[in-house]
């Protein structure tokens, strides 16, 4: 069971009893007499649950980066908030949209349920918006035919530390919204055009040689959407063991 169907549950079951006592078991009670355990605590952990509930749905969520697919923007050990509200404002659990707020954007970081198992939460960036026709030849991105420019960095020390030193760092201008972006010139992924549905998004991983994206498993559903990615609020080395002081507060681009 997921953790929003859990809060859901618990939030019900508990304001239930808060409700039921406030009309029918509190008028009844002796003034010196004692509260049931149950009404007491669902009368203080109600209003928490709840206030945890209409956050984490509506307004935003906390996730850990679990993989190296996104670096170097993202690194494992980084624990990120993502605005739950950017793309529409969806229901708990059963995630139908009832109010529209917004749409991905290219060059977003959008955390969304993988379409082979919506179990699972997963985080890229768009590349194609629905209608677009995408291209990836020789580690480099094609939108409706326009190459998409890319220009070699310097790798900083960290970053050094955390990837072979193979793979190469790369500024990408993606319509505006430049990034960065490894590639590694010795191995050879799949290649090749699609054109997005609508309604669709096609995603692909900073990482771009150790990421399974929209290249090998197809576009993500606008109802997969989960939220856009801006604020990195911690980050633990889990090699060295401590907090990685320079990226807290860092924004999401």
């Amino acid at each position: 069971m997921s953790f929003p169907a859990i809060m859901v549950i618990l939030v019900v079951i508990t304001g239930i009893i808060w409700l039921i006592d406030s009309l029918f078991w509190a008028p009844q009670r002796v003034k010196e007499q004692k509260e049931p355990l149950a009404v007491e605590y669902a009368r203080s952990f109600f209003p928490i649950i709840l206030v945890v509930l209409v956050i984490r749905s509506f307004i935003a969520e906390p996730f850990r980066i679990p993989s190296g697919s996104m670096l170097p923007t993202l690194h494992i050990g980084d624990f990120i908030l993502v605005n739950k509200f950017a793309y529409g404002i969806r229901l708990p659990v059963i995630n139908n949209k009832i109010l529209e707020t917004g749409e991905p954007e290219r060059g977003d970081v959008v955390v969304f349920r993988y379409p082979k198992n919506p179990n699972v939460d997963y985080i890229k960036r768009v590349i194609g918006l629905p209608g677009d026709k995408i291209g990836y030849f020789n580690k480099t991105v094609y939108i409706n035919g326009e190459m998409v420019a890319q220009e070699a960095k310097r790798k900083e020390l960290e970053l050094i530390s955390l990837v072979p030193a193979r793979n190469e760092l790369r500024y990408e201008d993606l319509a505006g919204a430049g990034h960065d972006i490894l590639v590694d010139p010795d191995r050879r992924l799949i290649e090749g055009e699609t054109v997005v549905p609508e309604g669709e998004y096609f995603v692909m991983g900073d990482n771009r040689d150790n990421s399974n994206d929209s290249r090998f498993w197809g576009t993500v559903p606008e109802a997969n959407l989960v939220g856009k990615a801006f604020f990195i609020w911690m980050s633990w080395d889990w090699n060295s063991g401590g907090i990685v002081w320079q990226r807290l507060g860092n924004s999401i681009n």
